[in-house]
């Protein structure tokens, strides 16, 4: 099976975000968290987590990019328990049981989404506000194949 993993190129999301993720947290798309917002919310740095940002499920920050990566099934369960608690913490649901079917509903869907996409590819959402609600837009970036000789350091120790 397949999910994501939030990937950090460079110091930006530490800059656009005001909870950036950590690099490598398992992700899900997490447009869930912007479903009551208005147009008048979306400003500054909220602004670039609605459009752009993947929510990492360890720290519950964002990411611009993700990275399609195998996850093993005890990783996933333990994601999906993961999401359902921060649905009791930060969305008041009765309790984890009743938060489990909403995250594993996540959680599939992120599956889906990784599923026809070879490790390492490179995956960016795009949110807008429409008056259906909020509009999610995937786009995927194709892992490039290079040499390892593109990568080594090559020289002497002298």
């Amino acid at each position: 099976m397949k999910l994501a993993r939030t990937i950090r190129f460079d110091e930006s999301d530490l800059n656009v975000f005001e909870h950036p993720a950590e690099p490598d947290e398992w992700a899900v798309s997490g447009g869930f968290a912007f479903s009551n917002w208005s147009q008048e919310m979306i400003t500054g740095k909220a602004r670039q987590a609605f459009a752009n940002g993947w929510l990492g499920l360890d720290s519950f920050g964002r990411s611009t990019f993700v990275a399609v990566a195998q996850i093993e099934d005890a990783e996933y369960e333990e994601a999906t328990r993961q999401l359902a608690r921060h649905f009791v913490d930060a969305y008041g649901a009765p309790d984890i049981e009743a938060a489990l079917p909403i995250a594993r509903h996540e959680l599939t869907f992120m599956a889906e989404l990784c599923d026809d996409h070879a490790p390492n590819t490179l995956l960016a959402v795009e949110r807008e506000l429409t008056d259906a609600g909020v509009k999610e837009g995937f786009r995927a970036i194709a892992p490039v194949d290079a040499e390892l000789e593109a990568f080594a350091i090559h020289g002497d120790a002298n």
